[in-house]
């Protein structure tokens, strides 16, 4: 009995080469990949990937547990362009799936950072730390522009790296992106890896309505007087419309993570609600959103919510 060729996808060794600035969080993505069944190994001397990986052709093979592997400026033999070299050759093989990640991260949340743990920074030596740092960002640019999926953790808190790590390459194989509907507020900042932001500041705002500052868009009556407002049901239906035609275009071409952000000015009311809303909508439509609120939690402020109209 004859049977058919392999499917290719099913034969490749999936492999992810993960770096950035020291400092950025490639230890802690390390860990998240090794608690999804990744092997994982880190600093290990670039050239001698090719070695590791194995080739099918000469019938050496290391098997098909997926693999990351993690090297940054401290790793020996570390030349970037000798690096991006040695990538695009593991890249051209058909027995490889590759995909190369960055971790970036602001000079000054690095330096804060690093004077928080009192870490020596690995390219200090005789420099100050912002020094270093600027040293080694200067490095490593050719691999961040080279790079096909940059993470900036500068927003981002350990327990945030780790959810989006795991909604990146967690499950690889299903076809359907990871979907994240979130909200936030404007006045604390935006949200950093949003995909598709929408504003919800045109609404009537609860803050300003006795009674309603302290509860949240979770609550009934917030929700009760957001959707009184006339502007919101035309909104709300034309949103949930492009994000029904985008998604399964999101699909088509392979994005394995949406997240779609819902802002108002606090974070604790529209936003929050439109969210929720959105979810549920989604969710008639076949979708399988995770939900979060960022700013849920923050206290209640009139400094920040502008002026009542």
């Amino acid at each position: 009995m004859t049977t058919g060729p392999a499917n290719p996808a099913q034969s490749q060794q999936r492999l992810l080469l993960v770096t950035g600035l020291s400092g950025a969080g490639k230890s802690t993505a390390l860990d998240v990949l090794e608690d999804l069944g990744w092997e994982t190994i880190d600093n290990f001397p670039v050239r001698m990937l090719e070695r590791l990986t194995g080739d099918t052709e000469s019938g050496r093979d290391t098997g098909r547990t997926p693999l990351a592997i993690g090297f940054d400026s401290r790793t020996r033999g570390f030349v970037p362009s000798e690096i991006i070299d040695l990538v695009k050759a593991l890249a051209d093989r058909s027995d490889i799936a590759l995909t190369f990640v960055f971790l970036d991260c602001a000079d000054a949340e690095i330096e804060r950072r690093y004077n928080e743990t009192r870490r020596r920074h690995p390219m200090a030596q005789d420099r100050t730390v912002k020094e270093a740092i600027a040293a080694e960002r200067e490095l490593l640019e050719p691999l961040r522009r080279w790079a096909e999926v940059v993470v900036d953790t500068t927003e981002l808190s350990s327990n945030d790296l780790q959810g989006h790590v795991r909604e990146l390459f967690n499950d690889e194989q299903s076809t359907e992106p990871s979907l994240t509907i979130s909200s936030f507020g404007f006045a604390r900042g935006m949200p950093p890896l949003a995909d598709l932001v929408f504003d919800m500041r045109f609404l009537d705002n609860p803050h300003w309505i006795d009674g309603l500052r302290e509860l949240t868009g979770l609550d009934a009556p917030v929700g009760d007087h957001i959707q009184a407002d006339p502007a919101f049901a035309q909104a709300f239906e034309q949103i949930k419309a492009l994000l029904l035609t985008l998604l399964p275009r999101y699909s088509a071409q392979g994005k394995a993570y949406v997240h779609v952000a819902f802002g108002c000015t606090g974070g604790r009311h529209r936003s929050v609600f439109t969210a929720e809303a959105m979810a549920e909508g989604l969710r008639k439509a076949g979708f399988s959103p995770t939900v979060r609120h960022r700013n849920l939690k923050s206290r209640a402020a009139d400094a920040i919510e502008g002026e009542p109209r």
